[in-house]
């Protein structure tokens, strides 16, 4: 056999390299466990669970890379990503141009919208005009989070009580720290559906759409270029739906 010319052979080993390290490479994932029913923690196994960790596993499968996933804090997934600590991040995160400023988003792959939830018995709050003088629980640096500092600012809301995960921000309604929370639809939905004793209950959509995002350093955009061709795929081939009403339901 004839030996290939040195610059070819050169490129052709740097694509050799370069089909390895996506084909059997090691997909990186940060998330916040605390977002049920997009990622939680099962309490008997330990294991992450949602519909977030079920679709970023099949993007890891169309890309051919086994899928890391490790449950940090939310506040620290952005951070992460510019210290390249995680290759994604994905974690029901709503794509905004703050955000967006710092970070890639994916094409998006999941739309939301905010809600209130308060106690069974209250009659007078069905909208976010209904919050003055009110105290809102959030989960830090949420849409819920944003919205709530937005009406304070205004002199809507009376305060804002933050916490890390979104149990705590229901529990502080439960025992009367808040008056509300505010916070995105399906995940009230998750939380009441998993807690029927709460005395709780949401007012539904309260606020324009929002859009989530599988979030990825600016710097990284072969592998944007990937996920969203992954994304298509699973679309087009029906795991995209098949996920989707593993967790949801009948779209």
């Amino acid at each position: 056999m004839k030996k290939l010319p040195v610059f070819i052979l050169t490129v052709v080993l740097v694509v050799a390299a370069s089909t390895v390290a996506w084909g059997a490479g090691v997909l990186r994932v940060a998330t916040e466990a605390g977002f049920m029913p997009f990622e939680f923690v099962d309490e008997k196994t330990g294991e992450l669970l949602g519909f977030d960790m079920e679709l970023i596993k099949a993007i890891g499968a169309e890309l051919g890379m086994e899928v890391k996933i490790d449950n940090i804090s939310w506040d620290g997934l952005i951070p992460a990503l510019l210290n390249n600590n995680y290759d994604v991040s994905i974690a029901g995160i709503t794509i905004t141009e703050e955000r967006a400023a710092s970070v890639n988003f994916s094409d998006p792959y999941f739309e939301s919208v905010l809600t209130i939830v308060t106690k069974s018995n209250v009659q007078n709050i069905a909208s976010l005009d209904d919050l003055q003088g009110k105290i809102a629980a959030v989960q830090i640096s949420t849409t819920g989070d944003f919205e709530a500092s937005d009406l304070q600012d205004a002199g809507g809301l009376k305060g804002v009580s933050r916490f890390d995960t979104v149990t705590d921000a229901m529990q502080a309604v439960i025992i009367g720290a808040a008056d509300v929370v505010i916070l995105d639809l399906p995940v009230a939905n998750a939380y009441l559906e998993a807690n029927p004793q709460a005395p709780l209950k949401h007012v539904g959509p309260v606020a324009d759409n929002e859009f989530y995002g599988i979030a990825l350093n600016k710097k990284n955009t072969e592998l944007l270029e990937k996920i969203n061709g992954a994304l298509t795929q699973l679309h087009e081939n029906g795991t995209y739906d098949k996920i989707y009403q593993n967790w949801f339901g009948a779209q």
